[in-house]
């Protein structure tokens, strides 16, 4: 049995033994049936009181994890206790786990305690890290991500992921057509979040074929400030039946954009131009991201960032 005994920390040399025990049997390392050492010769081996490993010893007995065999010593009960583990002790267990899967490794004790304070001292994201080289697109995304998600949200181009600094704290992101390009560029091992695009979201398209039928002869307005956006509603509404000019297209980067929109009988537009319009617009809003994968985006926040709960 190995024991690492701490004579200066706040936590008592007994409650030291009695966790490390638990450890120990948690992990498998000490097996149902077998045999620890004495009182005496725990305190003489690990330099304690004799006093303090009885009462290790007790309070285990106790609690079901150790059994007093008159006249033979004290061992490993057959069984664990059967109440529900606290959740120090799951933890322990975990970490038993993981200690006794990492010695069949080989890898030393030192290691070990090496790497898992390396892992504890990793502060949890801060943002979400947009990497796109469309500034206007980026804006669009982040607006959406930003309604719905709890943390901050900022982008940057991916010739900047090799700035001091841009990728600290981050959970970075990108659009799936970027995604094998930014790779290269992000240091081996950076987890990439890909973004999943719906090309027309069912909402938008219920409206359309709600909407048009009677407005075909409408004047009908495209707006936002991605020109792919732009180019895309034209040519789906053309397809639609909708006359060319009966379309009005608005670059709502440029001066100017909202002028003579209060005129038209609707807008289509991503969900930051929406939230620009001139009142009385009615707005057909296309969002690049479906809320099931923003729930799915809101799981992994929650994931990386849920504290541990206060001792």
């Amino acid at each position: 049995m190995r024991l690492w005994l701490n004579r200066t920390g706040e936590v008592s040399l007994r409650e030291q033994l009695i966790t490390q025990i638990v450890l120990s049997i948690l992990s498998r390392e000490m097996l149902p049936g077998h045999r620890l050492p004495s009182t005496r010769d725990l305190a003489r081996r690990f330099g304690i009181h004799p006093n303090t490993a009885s009462a290790a010893y007790r309070q285990l007995e106790q609690e079901g994890w150790l059994e007093f065999r008159h006249g033979s010593g004290v061992f490993v009960r057959s069984a664990r206790p059967s109440t529900t583990l606290s959740p120090e002790l799951a933890v322990d267990q975990l970490i038993g786990d993981m200690a006794a899967k990492a010695r069949r490794l080989g890898v030393t004790d030192s290691l070990l305690r090496a790497q898992m304070r390396r892992w504890l001292s990793f502060e949890p994201p801060a943002r979400w890290l947009l990497i796109e080289p469309d500034p206007n697109l980026c804006g669009v995304v982040m607006f959406e991500m930003e309604q719905e998600l709890g943390l901050p949200v900022s982008g940057c181009a991916p010739s900047e992921c090799s700035t001091p600094g841009i990728l600290e704290r981050s959970i970075p992101a990108v659009l799936p057509s970027k995604a094998a390009a930014v790779r290269q560029l992000l240091p081996a091992g950076t987890q990439l979040t890909v973004l999943e695009v719906q090309p027309v979201s069912p909402e938008l398209q219920a409206a359309l074929l709600k909407y048009l039928p009677e407005h075909s002869g409408d004047l009908i307005a495209i707006a936002s400030r991605w020109e792919d956006f732009q180019r895309i509603g034209r040519t789906m509404l053309i397809a639609a039946g909708m006359a060319p000019e009966s379309l009005l297209v608005r670059d709502a980067a440029r001066p100017g954009w909202k002028r003579g929109l209060e005129t038209t009988s609707a807008v289509i537009c991503d969900a930051a131009t929406a939230q620009q319009l001139p009142k009385g617009c009615f707005p057909l809003v296309y969002r690049l991201l479906s809320e099931s994968f923003l729930a799915q985006l809101r799981e992994i926040e929650s994931t990386l960032t849920t504290p541990a709960p206060a001792r």
